[in-house]
């Protein structure tokens, strides 16, 4: 099973089923056609919504720490509750003047009439959540659909089901039942769920389960957004200050303990710099947490089968002979979950696992390269990364990085800070996903772009209907020469 498949069937949620599902689905739809939300009603949704998070405030801290064992406060209180404040917050001040009409310029031969584009609401969106931020990537969707003008059904994930009931909870306080429904339940549950005629569907998780979420979407045409994973490079450059590379490939690495799809995957460093940069990845992992066991700024693994894929991974990684040095300062003591150490693979071969999957946790594999085209090369023969760390400083080479590496996003001498810009779009490319959202993105993926022709009182298109004039016939032959 993936990484981030879903798990098997479990709790009282497990008893929903395709008809009780298209049931809600027909209830959604039904309130949907007969009113509807305009934008004042989309501005109170929102404004509730934000009410209701800051007043759950400590119990989404709670739920979360519960569902993974130990969940730092701070990676929750940053990445799930202000990420997702700060998304309402910008969307509310830009969709007046995301919803407005805007004007589209028609060809000259079709003067004086006049186009536009309208943003319409789609009807109903399906959205299915993963376990890693459980909160902000349920929520954050959620609040690009309703800006959009939708009726919304969330699948949040059953691996944290303590963090589930709080959004539906919270769902039921701001939203009417048929205007938002949240669907806990299983592996089961989620595949009947993506199943159902939506008029979009976006998906968080791994490729392996987004495979099937296309192709369960296609037969009703759905459209999907696919938010996937991969091996999410990062490329330092021949001249780069290795020490700082480190503690900014660190800081991605191990927030939230490496579960993160745009976590940093692996390093491609110099040959003659590789011991180096182990040596100062070590020493940033010692620095932020000098305990593991004991400490709790570190977040465990969420459940002990994931710890246990990792260390499996590690195992066939040690039994091909790959070094291996490890972060482990705790002599044996216990963590209320599970711990898995920062872990630093030197030059893994291509088919040990973790160079074939995406990892998904404290690992990170460092490779040496001879050259930097090298080094471009190894990505480009990989599928397209959801996200990409160059570290350099030659304006010239890394402007021909960035023309040659195609990722679901970039970011140049750091990690992760691109997924928390409102207005850069967040999606993959290739087996990373396929669409956007966040800020306008997300209202563009949630509306259709409508365009409107108006024609003129006076116009000339009466000179195209036959019998057809010589004049019509000397103009287009002018106009195809």
């Amino acid at each position: 099973m993936d990484s981030r498949e879903p798990a098997p069937a479990s709790g009282p949620n497990a008893a929903h089923t395709p008809a009780t599902l298209s049931a809600t689905l027909a209830t959604l739809r039904s309130a949907w056609l007969k009113q509807r939300p305009d934008r004042a009603q989309r501005m109170d949704d929102l404004a509730r919504l934000t009410d209701a998070i800051k007043a759950k405030r400590e119990a989404i801290v709670e739920a979360i720490n519960a569902d993974f064992g130990r969940r730092s406060t701070v990676e929750t209180l940053a990445a799930d509750v202000m990420v997702t404040l700060e998304e309402i917050k910008h969307v509310r001040k830009h969709l007046k003047g995301w919803m407005k009409p805007k004007r589209a310029p028609v060809n000259a031969l079709f003067l004086p009439a006049r186009g536009e584009i309208r943003y319409l609401p789609l009807g109903v969106v399906g959205i299915v959540a993963p376990w890693n931020y459980p909160f902000q990537l349920a929520i954050i969707p959620l609040v690009d659909a309703i800006a959009a003008g939708n009726h919304v059904m969330l699948k949040p994930s059953e691996f944290t089901p303590r963090t589930s009931a709080l959004i539906r909870e919270l769902c039921a306080e701001v939203f009417p039942a048929d205007r938002v429904a949240v669907i806990e339940g299983d592996a089961q549950v989620g595949a009947a769920f993506t199943a159902l005629p939506f008029d979009h569907l976006l998906f968080t998780g791994s490729t392996a389960v987004g495979r099937k979420v296309a192709a369960v979407a296609a037969p009703n045409l759905v459209p999907v957004t696919l938010e996937l994973g991969g091996k999410s490079p990062a490329l330092i450059a021949p001249d780069f200050d290795i020490a700082h590379a480190a503690e900014r490939i660190a800081t991605g690495k191990l927030f939230n303990a490496g579960q993160t799809c745009v976590a940093p995957d692996y390093v491609l460093v110099p040959e003659a710099r590789k011991d180096e940069f182990v040596g100062a990845y070590l020493a940033a992992v010692a620095k932020r947490h000098p305990q593991l066991a004991g400490n709790a700024d570190v977040t465990c693994v969420i459940n002990p089968k994931q710890a246990g894929r990792l260390r499996e991974w590690l195992d066939d990684a040690k039994q091909r002979g790959v070094a291996v040095r490890q972060h482990a300062p705790d002599d044996g003591t216990q963590a209320p979950g599970e711990i898995v150490p920062p872990t630093v693979l030197i030059d893994p071969p291509d088919d040990a696992r973790v160079m074939r999957e995406e990892i998904f946790g404290p690992l990170l594999p460092v490779k040496g390269y001879r050259t930097h085209d090298d080094a471009i090369a190894y990505i480009l023969g990989r599928d397209r990364p959801l996200a990409f760390y160059p570290f350099d400083r030659d304006r010239e080479r890394l402007e021909r990085t960035l023309d040659t590496v195609v990722a679901g996003s970039v970011c140049v001498n750091d990690t992760l800070i691109q997924f928390g810009q409102h207005e850069l779009p967040i999606g993959g490319v290739g087996a990373s996903g396929m669409g956007h959202y966040h800020g306008h993105q997300g209202f563009l993926t949630f509306s259709k772009a409508m365009p409107v022709m108006r024609q003129a009182r006076v116009n000339g298109m009466g000179l195209f209907d036959p019998p057809y004039s010589n004049l019509i016939k000397r103009v287009l032959d002018f106009l195809t020469r």
